[in-house]
């Protein structure tokens, strides 16, 4: 059963949030869990204005993701910053890509999930989630979210990313808030929920 977890990331969080959802998905036997980013588009300048060449060599050693890993996983997991509550341009550009495995229905019947990162409380958790389900249905993806049974997404004891919709944390406007306890806790649980739902479709 192999599982494909997908991210963009610029100062990290989405990355970290990535290697708790492969930490939940691992803890399921059976599951081959692979970590890829997409390539970046933006550019050199650009990554400097947004003080994200730093950060983004902290990932720097997972491999580039190409759409060979989405044909020949069971389940994709997708992570994504929120830009304007819509994924970011180079995930976009990524799913782009995709339209040859659309064309032949190689994504049809795969289990496909997404967790995000958000600037504030209300950054768009929710449309940049519902609004990426829009392309996996498009490629007869299974959508897999949180359910309540994660009681961690009803914590009213501190600020929290995370919805039904999948996993996510809340930067803050200057990136300089990390990913809390309850935030990857969460991101584990959608990460193993998915691998156990995969595994009886497999099965």
């Amino acid at each position: 059963m192999k599982i494909s977890i997908i991210f963009h990331s610029l100062h990290s969080h989405v990355y970290t949030m990535a290697e708790a959802v492969a930490d939940g998905a691992r803890s399921v036997s059976g599951a081959d869990v692979g970590v890829f980013q997409v390539r970046e588009i933006l550019s050199e300048p650009a990554l400097e204005r947004m003080e994200a060449v730093k950060t983004k060599k902290l990932f720097a050693h997972i491999p580039i993701a190409t759409t060979h890993n989405l044909k020949e996983a069971d389940a994709i997991i997708f992570g994504t910053p929120t830009r304007f509550g819509n994924m970011t341009a180079s995930m976009r550009a990524f799913l782009d890509e995709t339209v040859a495995l659309w064309r032949d229905g190689d994504l049809v019947g795969k289990v496909g999930s997404v967790f995000v990162s958000t600037g504030s409380q209300h950054g768009g958790h929710e449309t940049t989630i519902t609004s990426f389900f829009n392309t996996l249905i498009h490629h007869g993806m299974i959508i897999v979210g949180v359910p309540y049974t994660q009681q961690r997404l009803l914590n009213m004891d501190e600020i929290t990313g995370g919805s039904a919709y999948g996993a996510g944390t809340i930067a803050a406007p200057d990136g300089s808030r990390r990913p809390s306890e309850n935030e990857l806790e969460i991101a584990r649980f959608q990460g193993k929920r998915v691998a156990e739902i995969t595994a009886k479709l497999v099965a």
